[in-house]
């Protein structure tokens, strides 16, 4: 092994060595085809004791993680507000502690099944029940699904989640206070202290939302500078508060964001802080590697895997159920359902504080981080492929899903129920919108598909027919009024890698190939390397936003040319 002790002359050094780190891993991980998190928890491995020990610096380390942490759910919190939260409460509240109480109670009798003690099962049982939001929120960040319906109804159930992780550490805390001053009435005074502060946060939020939010961020906002300052400050703010509270710092740093999603600045803020979010969270995943200790697995890799098998199937199977029960589309299940096919960092939170308090041993807790190793980097594959998943195994999903998922058909059957259309448009961002008002100017009769039911909800608003919907899902497309369509337009956003094949717009020309649809079918990209491919698989015309806009801009300055010349 290499002599790298000059590397902790300076912390500079350090943070230098894990970047550039972090880059040639990444770039492996790119070549390869591999999930960015898997690259960046491999670097923290490798960074961490077990390999080259690069990681000296925690404190630093683990300073930049918080902050990473508390900007990515502020960034979460944006995107939520209260009529949302109303609106997917129910359906979160069930799923999140149904999904807890099953695999608490499975868990604990695996665990006695293995042959661990009582307590031990117990501690065991309850870390397989958390799910790494920090992780899921960026795995849908990065396929653009934070604001699909699956992706809402996750974020819910996780935030449902968190808040059994604050009540579970509470508790610990709360015994170990008790066990400093031997008295159990101390327990009791601690948890009640923590509801009372947490409730007195709830009404400050509540309170800022509806008296001082907009003012405020309206008269910070003539900055840019300054508001993207502000946002970082605020973040960071009630993060602080919160884990001063007794909370966690996710909880703080989501409070912060709902805070501001009312706001009409909210996008403007997310915007400016995406690439830092991304930046801080690589300190996340290697703070997150690098404490995994290697020496202590060897030994547990036979229960670690029986739990391990439980986490990425059982859970996945209780969501797809009770959203089932509830009137959801099996798909929309098993998506959902595939974010807590892992166990989160708080797992070895959570077990550590039982070490020290004398609960459990360090084997236990060596059992609970293979766990969690295992299950982080196989659920990023299978959330990352997700789409092509579900399509593998869809025929054996019938069972989750009632003969009338009504909660997902009730905006289909309102707009069935309107007649046919000349064009269905697929995606309603900036280059939807720009198609669908030149659509509309030429009286066109026009039905917008889009999967994010805010657009939905402001497209349906202005008084045009939009429906919410995935062109990923076959049998989704399979329900669309196709007859009489002349043109199906796709302006949905893709990602930079080009086509591949869980692209949403390849699934979409299979589909209506399965359908027979006689529509012409137009489909846009931003990368002219797509065409053949697209051609080929069925598109009729093939848009390339920025080429096409250069090539109008072009002739338009031609024909104004030609018209100056012939009055001269």
């Amino acid at each position: 092994m290499p002599d790298l002790s000059f590397l902790h002359a300076s912390p500079f050094y350090e943070l230098t060595a894990l970047i550039a780190l972090a880059a040639v891993i990444g770039s492996v991980g790119l070549l390869l085809r591999q999930p960015m998190i898997v690259s960046f928890i491999a670097v923290g491995v490798l960074a961490g004791p077990s390999a080259l020990g690069i990681v000296q610096s925690h404190e630093h380390i683990e300073l930049l993680a918080e902050l990473g942490i508390a900007v990515l759910l502020f960034l979460v919190g944006l995107k939520l507000d209260l009529k949302l939260i109303r609106t997917l409460g129910p359906v979160a509240l069930a799923t999140g502690l149904g999904q807890v109480t099953f695999t608490s109670v499975i868990g604990f009798l695996i665990g006695l099944a293995l042959g661990l003690d009582t307590v031990t099962s117990l501690y065991v049982a309850v870390a397989l029940t958390f799910s790494s939001t920090i992780i899921i929120v960026k795995l849908l960040s990065d396929k653009r699904e934070v604001d699909s319906l699956h992706g809402r109804i996750a974020i819910g159930f996780l935030i449902v989640q968190d808040l059994v992780v604050v009540l579970a550490m509470m508790v610990l805390s709360a015994f170990g206070v008790g066990a400093q001053e031997g008295n159990d009435g101390s327990v009791f005074v601690h948890i009640s202290t923590n509801v009372f502060y947490g409730i007195l946060m709830l009404g400050f939020i509540l309170l800022f939302i509806r008296h001082l939010a907009t003012p405020l961020v309206s008269r910070i906002a003539h900055s840019q500078e300054l508001l993207i300052i502000f946002a970082i400050a605020w973040a960071a703010l009630l993060a602080t508060i919160g884990s001063e509270l007794g909370f966690s710092k996710e909880l703080g740093g989501l409070l912060a964001g709902i805070s501001l999603a009312s706001t009409p600045f909210r996008e403007a803020i997310v915007a400016g802080l995406s690439s830092l979010r991304d930046f801080l969270l690589l300190f996340f995943f290697i703070a997150l590697g690098s404490q995994l200790d290697l020496g202590l697995l060897g030994a547990q890799v036979a229960p670690a895997l029986a739990f391990s098998v439980f986490v990425l199937i059982g859970n996945p199977l209780i969501v797809m159920i009770i959203m089932g029960l509830m009137g959801y589309r099996k798909r929309t299940g098993f998506l959902a359902g595939l974010t807590v096919a892992q166990i989160s960092e708080f797992s070895l939170i959570f077990m550590a504080m039982g070490l020290t308090l004398g609960h459990v041993s360090a084997e236990s807790l060596g059992l609970v981080t293979l766990v969690g190793l295992i299950t982080i980097s196989l659920s990023v594959y299978m959330i990352t492929y997700s789409h092509g998943l579900y399509g593998r195994l869809e025929p054996w999903f019938d069972l989750f899903e009632r003969k009338k998922p009504y909660r997902e058909e009730k905006l289909e059957q309102q707009l069935l129920a309107k007649g046919e259309y000349d064009v269905i448009l697929f995606g309603i961002g900036r280059y939807g919108k720009a198609i669908a008002h030149y659509l509309l100017q030429q009286e066109y009769s026009l039905l917008v598909v889009d999967f994010n039911p805010d657009e939905v909800r402001r497209w349906r608003a202005q008084g045009h027919a939009a429906i919410y919907g995935d062109a990923s899902d076959p049998a989704f497309i399979a329900s669309l009024p196709l007859n009489g369509v002349k043109w199906i337009v796709s302006a949905m956003p893709q990602h930079d890698i080009g086509v591949t094949h869980e692209d949403p717009r390849l699934i979409l020309l299979e589909g209506l190939k399965q359908q027979h649809c006689s529509a012409g079918i137009a489909i846009s990209t931003q990368r002219s390397h797509d065409r053949e491919i697209l051609r080929e698989k069925g598109a009729t015309l093939v848009l390339l936003p920025f080429f096409d806009a250069a090539e109008q801009a072009v002739l338009r300055m031609k024909i104004l040319q030609e018209k100056l010349r012939e009055t001269e």
